[in-house]
């Protein structure tokens, strides 16, 4: 890597960041037995006392070696006060090959993205695809695995643990108590912790279905609770942040804009969402919208929401210059489905690739163009 880019691993909690840092460490000092590493975790309490970008500052010129090549590695850097004047006085220095990680999405924005611009690489950490979930576990290919990857969603602790729901419930339990206080409830120093919980409550029973502030605001107002649109804007902008959310805009295919109104919403764990909610198989349409969201993230794609007329497209991946249109169902039983899966995306005349995913065991064939997949073999493939 390039000693002059600043190196930036970003996502949720958990999901694996800071073994990856770990690796880099271990990778360096192989290729670079002289190098001089200062890692810095602000998770372990032996560095409590770097408060402040100044302490920053100190602690690493202090340690800073003349004659070597230095590496600086901060692991949850957000949780240092005022950090980006620290990276910015490194960078004028120029003296340092710098690697950060951090838990929310604008870890890198305001001044210092304006400072740094085109110094620094975004590299953002996803929890594991279903391809490396049954890596990690040592799990063939099967219904079977494929079963516990939507049951338990990706987070790589996992392999520490029996995949059973006490166990691994709770733990997730755990983790989104973490995630919600330190990045959340702390950093935005939320008081109203309960409309938090009953919104995320919310947003998982709704997963997949449009979702407004004026949507969510009517149904509080149903079960008696009084919230202003500000604060549902404001917590929904927050849980995207910290990663935990995604928010997916809708995309006017006949108009060729992005609809400013009418968001879904799908969790980066589906393993976290069902601990918190509880995994229902009545949910399983907005399990495999979710899991097909994220496999095309992984895959590198930017996604929105397609809007044809009075149609819906589930997903427009967009990498390269290329788009890929993705209709998303639980099984297609008869013709009328059939019709319905396939017909939406007959309507788009274009000739990017366009596909249908479920679960059904027997193969659907392809049809007038359009591929059908079953979910295992969507997971398992680069699309």
């Amino acid at each position: 890597m390039y000693q002059n880019i600043i190196k930036v691993l970003v996502g949720q909690r958990r999901v694996g960041k800071s073994v990856l840092l770990l690796q880099l460490i271990e990778l360096i000092r192989k290729e670079k037995p002289n190098a001089n590493i200062i890692y810095i975790n602000k998770e372990d309490l032996a560095f409590e006392n770097i408060k402040t970008y100044r302490d920053l500052v100190s602690h690493t010129e202090k340690n800073q070696k003349s004659g070597q090549q230095n590496f600086l590695f901060v692991d949850e850097i957000q949780d240092i006060e005022d950090f980006e004047k620290a990276l910015r006085h490194f960078q004028a220095k120029d003296q340092w090959d710098i690697y950060i990680t951090g838990s929310n999405a604008k870890l890198l924005s305001g001044e210092l993205a304006t400072y740094i611009s085109g110094r620094y690489i975004e590299i953002k950490i996803f929890t594991l695809s279903y391809l490396e979930f049954i890596e990690f576990h040592n799990l063939a290919d099967s219904n079977s695995s494929l079963q516990k990857y939507i049951r338990y969603g990706g987070l790589p602790y996992l392999i520490n643990l029996k995949l059973d729901d006490e166990i691994v419930f709770d733990y997730l339990k755990n983790i989104y108590a973490a995630i919600l206080y330190k990045d959340i409830i702390a950093r935005h120093n939320i008081r109203n912790v309960g409309f938090l919980d009953r919104l995320i409550l919310f947003l998982a029973d709704n997963t997949g279905s449009i979702v407004s502030a004026k949507s969510i605001n009517e149904f509080l107002k149903s079960q008696k609770i009084s919230i202003s649109l500000n604060v549902i804007l404001d917590y929904l902008n927050y849980l995207c942040e910290a990663f935990f959310l995604f928010k997916v805009k809708r995309n006017d295919l006949k108009g060729k804009k992005i609809l400013e109104f009418g968001e879904k919403y799908y969790f980066e764990d589906l393993g976290i969402r069902h601990a918190v909610g509880g995994y229902k198989n009545d949910d399983i349409n907005k399990i495999l919208e979710n899991i097909v969201y994220l496999q095309l993230l992984i895959n590198g794609y930017h996604v929105t929401i397609g809007k044809l007329l009075d149609k819906e497209i589930d997903f427009v991946g967009e990498k390269s210059g290329q788009r890929i249109y993705v209709q998303v169902a639980f099984t297609i039983p008869d013709q009328k489905v059939k019709e319905r899966e396939f017909g939406n995306l007959l309507r788009i005349k274009d000739n990017f690739r366009k596909m249908v995913v479920s679960m059904d065991e027997i193969q659907v064939e392809s049809y007038e163009g359009i591929e059908h997949f079953h979910l295992r073999e969507f997971l398992t493939q680069q699309v």
